[in-house]
């Protein structure tokens, strides 16, 4: 039976896909003002069940609150099409005197749609595809497919009515791996939209076709000495509980300069922040991750309360936020990982400097490549904070939530959040219908590369000028014969006696021309004499330097590996044993299989 709905999923992509495609070459020969219409449609449909489908998505997936997907919605159907609203994405784009850019649409887009975010996410690929004159169709996560349909439902129908050639928006019913598979696969698929968990992103990188995919979002925030700390809390515990944490952006750990650290800590209190003692911390950690050191998927996108009670344990009434105080990074600090629920990392660091590396570190533990924050009033020290981080955004005095999204800063709203090379991703951008397009470029010379070609004079003959008389008492002089320069060669005066440029090169360009047929003239070489040579000295040969043998391979795998085992592996010269058991991080994995250490399942 399961066989059966795979093969079914597959066959339903295959037959979307060719929809699609048959559609998109129509979508194609529209006008900006049809495409901005139907786009128009469709935000305006997306803003008027906004409510619904929020309600839907919590109802099917247990994630998030309600009022929370309805602001998320609403940012994809209206900031984010108002934000696009006159981007040029038919014919001529742009152009110059000497420069026309002219788009084109990619064809296909596969959109993968999470079920931490499902319909926002639906809203926001469904308008950028078809801003760009593309085919989508959606592949959505079998916890949400539901309330995804019901979204591409609602937007089809709206588009269809408004001109959109039928089949140009599609939503697979049967989810199943195999039926993604054969959609990002699919020959007429031109791009796919990666959002989801990391082995789902790898499998859109692998399948041979342009990817834009999303990596996990560890994100760090450090709360500077000089920041307003009442407005940094506020900021931190409103990105953390907004949609109870499911925001791959959403802040993940705290780090506090020493001299803050009471206020601060005060702050949060006063907030809605409560901080566990270690017997609690350890029950909570067992909940949150799971023994093969991955998230325990059952806390994501809970309440504090739903949590707490998981957890067995007892937290006051009105807390917002469960916080976690820890000394290190890595797997002996299970909740220094993404939690995507409202459970905060709590980090106390001696000055700024420690406090970079520190953020530096939770990054590199599963979000490199993302987003981290930093609340701070000297502009010199974030700065400096920015250059020294591995993220694509780096959000100041705000919610890194919203902030990364575009919501409450000036970058460009999206729903899918690039990491860049540090996080194995194709760009850094938030993606947006510019990244669905091609742009051909129509470029006019501007600097000229050829000479034009020199007119030669009329042939002269050439004359010999006699010798000048000479006066009685003058000693005579040689005779001086003038051989007139050959007709080939341009005359170097023009008639008003200014000297001729083009015509001094024409005859350079005659001589070496004439220079290079004859050949170099013949010269006789002069052999030096050698000077007499010392018979060879015995030299005393240095003894080898002694090669430290390398260290034995682990006779037993290793069950979990991050950055920094990879990066100890490299400095001691060593290998790591994998099993099909082993989890690894994306970076870990990217930075081992590069520097060859891992040896077993995983240099496969």
């Amino acid at each position: 039976m399961a066989l059966d709905r795979d093969l079914s999923s597959i066959q339903q992509a295959r037959d979307l896909v060719e929809a699609a495609h048959r559609a998109q070459s129509v979508l194609a020969t529209f006008s900006q003002e049809k495409i901005d219409s139907i786009v128009q449609t469709m935000a305006a449909t997306a803003l008027a069940h906004s409510e619904r489908l929020a309600e839907m998505a919590v109802q099917e997936t247990g994630f998030g609150i309600a009022s929370d997907k309805v602001i998320k919605n609403t940012f994809a159907g209206k900031n984010v099409h108002e934000f696009f609203r006159s981007l040029r994405t038919v014919g001529v784009i742009r152009e110059t005197p000497t420069l026309i850019e002219v788009a084109d649409p990619r064809g296909v887009v596969c959109a993968i749609i999470p079920s931490t975010n499902p319909t926002s996410t639906a809203i926001f690929k469904a308008l950028i595809s078809i801003k760009s004159r593309n085919g989508v169709v959606m592949s959505p996560h079998p916890s949400a497919a539901g309330c995804i349909a019901e979204t591409t439902r609602l937007m089809r129908e709206a588009a269809e009515a408004a001109g959109l050639p039928p089949g140009a928006i599609g939503c697979l019913s049967i989810a199943t791996l195999g039926g993604t598979e054969a959609l990002m696969k699919h020959e007429k698929t031109a791009v796919i939209l990666a959002t989801g968990g990391t082995g789902l992103v790898r499998a859109a990188y692998s399948s041979g076709k342009p990817a834009f995919g999303v990596g996990p979002g560890n994100v760090p925030v450090l709360i500077e000495r000089s920041a307003d700390i009442p407005k940094a809390v506020a900021d931190i515990l409103a990105g953390k509980t907004f949609d109870n944490g499911t925001v791959c952006a959403s802040e993940q750990a705290v780090v506090v300069e020493q001299h803050s650290d009471a206020e601060v800590r005060a702050q949060f209190q006063a907030q809605g922040g409560y901080f566990l003692g270690k017997e609690d911390a350890e029950k909570l950690a067992k909940v949150v991750v799971l023994p093969s050191r991955g998230l325990n998927a059952k806390i994501v996108g809970k309440s504090v309360k739903k949590i707490a009670e998981m957890a067995g344990i007892s937290v006051p009434e009105g807390t917002r936020s469960l916080m976690v105080q820890l000394e290190g990074v890595g797997r002996d600090y299970p909740l220094s990982l993404e939690k995507l629920s409202p459970i905060l990392a709590y980090y106390v660091v001696p000055d700024f400097k420690t406090g970079v590396e520190r953020c530096v570190q939770i990054l590199r533990y599963g979000g490199t490549g993302h987003s981290v924050g930093i609340h701070s009033q000297d502009r010199d020290k974030i700065r400096e904070f920015g250059m020294r981080q591995p993220a694509s955004r780096i959000l100041v005095n705000t919610p890194t939530t919203h902030g990364a999204i575009g919501f409450s800063t000036e970058l460009s709203p999206s729903m899918t959040l690039g990491c860049g090379s540090w996080g194995g991703n194709v760009t850094s951008d938030n993606i947006s219908p510019l990244h669905l397009m091609d742009v051909k470029r129509i470029a006019f010379e501007t600097f000229p590369v050829t000479r034009p070609t020199v007119k030669a004079p009329p042939p002269v003959k050439s004359s010999v000028v006699a010798a000048p008389v000479i006066s009685v008492g003058q000693s005579a002089p040689r005779a001086v014969v003038h051989q007139v320069i050959p007709s080939a060669t341009p005359a170097l005066k023009t008639g008003t006696g200014s000297i001729d440029r083009n015509a001094i090169a024409a005859l350079v360009d005659q001589f070496l021309s004439e220079r290079k047929a004859k050949g170099p003239a013949p010269s006789k070489k002069v052999e030096p004499t050698p000077p007499p040579v010392a018979p060879p000295q015995p030299v005393a040969q240095p003894a080898p330097a002694a090669v430290p043998a390398p260290e034995p391979v682990a006779e037993k795998a290793v069950e979990f590996v991050c950055e920094d085992d990879v990066r100890r592996a490299m400095v001691a010269g060593r290998k790591i044993l994998t099993d099909k058991k082993t989890i690894i991080t994306p970076a870990a994995r990217d930075l081992g299989r590069e520097q060859n250490v891992f040896t077993g399942y995983a240099d496969k």
